[in-house]
């Protein structure tokens, strides 16, 4: 019964957020133009606003790629990719502590034959499990939230995290840098 209090609670907590950012007009922030705009307006405000919307985004999810594109079409793939993986590193970590906070550890909880067995293979080796999935899914919200649910500790982790999202970067970078080039768009060398 509590495990199904703590989901409902994480359920509740992700669809007002997105309510809130329906509601507001805040959802529109999330644009290619309107990112592109912050970052190229001023470079050090643009980024922490970057970094904010990127982890507001993840919560309510806002594909990474998005961030990605904003990021490699204003400051080019080298630092493109290295603000998205600043951006998308402090991303993962807030929706883990946030999402733990209100789900606590739930799917720990969980009698499933299935749950117990992926838990197992999480327990048993918590770091590559977690590099393969970012390798895999990148910043993918649910991702985040079942990680977080699922009772690993914060230090693996993150430790997965950072060093899982930088394969999956690089390639985005060197495809939107090839796009806009083939495309040419405005500003990309």
């Amino acid at each position: 019964m509590q495990q199904n209090k703590r989901l409902l609670a994480v359920a509740l907590f992700l669809g007002t957020l997105l309510a809130v950012f329906e509601l507001s007009g805040l959802r529109d922030h999330f644009s290619l133009t309107f990112l592109q705009q912050q970052i190229a307006e001023n470079r050090v405000s643009g980024l922490l606003v970057f970094v904010l919307l990127f982890s507001l985004g993840n919560l309510i999810q806002i594909p990474g790629w998005v961030f990605l594109a904003a990021a490699v079409l204003t400051l080019g793939r080298i630092w493109g990719g290295l603000a998205t993986y600043v951006a998308a590193s402090i991303s993962c970590a807030l929706t883990f502590f946030t999402i733990r906070l209100v789900g606590g550890d739930v799917l720990r909880q969980l009698k499933s034959k299935t749950a117990v067995r992926i838990l197992g293979q999480l327990d048993a080796r918590p770091i590559r499990s977690v590099v393969l999935l970012r390798v895999l899914f990148q910043t993918v919200p649910a991702l985040n939230y079942a990680l977080a649910l699922s009772g690993i500790r914060f230090r693996q982790y993150f430790t997965g995290t950072l060093l899982g999202l930088p394969l999956p970067i690089i390639l985005y970078c060197l495809f939107f840098d090839y796009l806009a080039k083939m495309l040419r768009i405005p500003g990309v060398q």
